[in-house]
């Protein structure tokens, strides 16, 4: 079966072009560059270099025939949208709209969506299931809330089948070694840890200490990339079988702590991983942790690879190549 990947030369988006072609789909990747790598590119893949803005570039990727796409073409800095929502309403919401539109006129109807745990907000209860609350606290949180609605629309309107695949804290890198190229500008708490353990950052700060918290850091949900990137092969197949749509948490369900992370990476680095603690940043709530008993029940997806050690042993594999130290 053919897939398009939108945002297949991404971070993300690379580990999932790997998984469906481990499975023996036929995959194209399209991606304008914007935070996509052309290292990431695999030789058993096409590619289209191409712009989800531009309609027309889409109308003639999808004219070369596919069973399904996966769409992870998006801006996800929650503090810029806070500042520039006009280009994060333009790139999230306006560009899934062409994908949908293009999609259907070409005859394309089963979207496999990256999705975000941050349509739910300040947790209400723990663990955070489906059902919880959906109230973004920030702006790229809202377009991805939008986006899901549109989909159920174009669901019940157009026939278009959907997984809205929700992620918490995506970490780690293929255990194989076969992403080549380094995430841009990462904002998550790993890769920075990563980043000072191999001397492109002097430091890292930690963000308050007076959590009520096991150790008074903040408690976070990581989800190894290869264990998201299996998962969207299996919501794919779901709809396939099922014909009709979905939305999952994707998480470990496991919380750790900032201070244990760093700890832990200071120990399989060998690096000492300086560190400081700085004030509370306004909006982190204490925990946030994942219930995904509904991808387990649905997709019989379960984490292999979103233990402690593996996700930093995997990043640092990458890192290490570029340390400084």
């Amino acid at each position: 079966m053919r897939i398009l990947v939108i945002g297949g030369a991404g971070y993300i988006g690379s580990h999932v072009a790997r998984a469906f072609l481990d499975r023996g789909y036929a995959v194209t990747v399209f991606d304008n560059f914007q935070t996509g790598l052309r290292e990431n590119l695999f030789n058993d893949a096409a590619f289209v270099h191409g712009d989800i803005m531009r309609p027309e570039q889409l109308r003639a990727a999808m004219a070369e025939g596919f069973d399904g796409c996966v769409h992870l073409a998006a801006l996800k800095a929650a503090g810029q949208s806070m500042l520039k929502p006009e280009i994060y309403a333009e790139a999230n919401i306006s560009g899934t709209i062409n994908i949908l539109n293009q999609a259907s006129a070409a005859g394309i109807s089963r979207i496999i969506f990256s999705s975000s745990a941050a349509v739910y907000g300040s947790p209400q209860y723990l663990p955070i299931d489906e059902d919880h609350p959906k109230e973004p606290e920030n702006f790229y949180g809202f377009t991805k809330l939008e986006i899901e609605r549109i989909l159920d629309w174009y669901d019940r309107l157009k026939g278009i089948r959907y997984a809205a695949i929700r992620y918490f804290n995506a970490a780690g890198y293929d255990v194989r070694g076969r992403i080549k190229g380094l995430e841009l500008n990462p904002e998550n708490l790993l890769p920075i840890v990563m980043e000072t353990a191999a001397g492109i950052r002097p430091k890292l700060t930690i963000f308050g200490d007076d959590y009520p918290t096991r150790d008074g850091s903040c408690i976070r949900d990581y989800v190894h990339v290869s264990d998201l990137a299996e998962a969207h092969v299996s919501a794919f197949e779901y709809i396939l079988k099922h014909d009709s749509s979905m939305t999952v948490n994707l998480g470990s369900q496991t919380g750790v702590t900032v201070f244990e992370m760093v700890e832990r990476a200071r120990a399989i680095t060998g690096r000492s991983v300086s560190a400081e603690v700085s004030g509370r940043r306004a909006g982190d709530p204490s925990e946030l942790v994942a219930s995904s008993a509904k991808a387990r029940e649905l997709l019989g997806w379960v984490p292999k690879y979103s233990d402690v050690d593996t996700l930093i042993s995997s990043t640092w594999k990458m890192y290490e190549k570029f340390a400084t130290l």
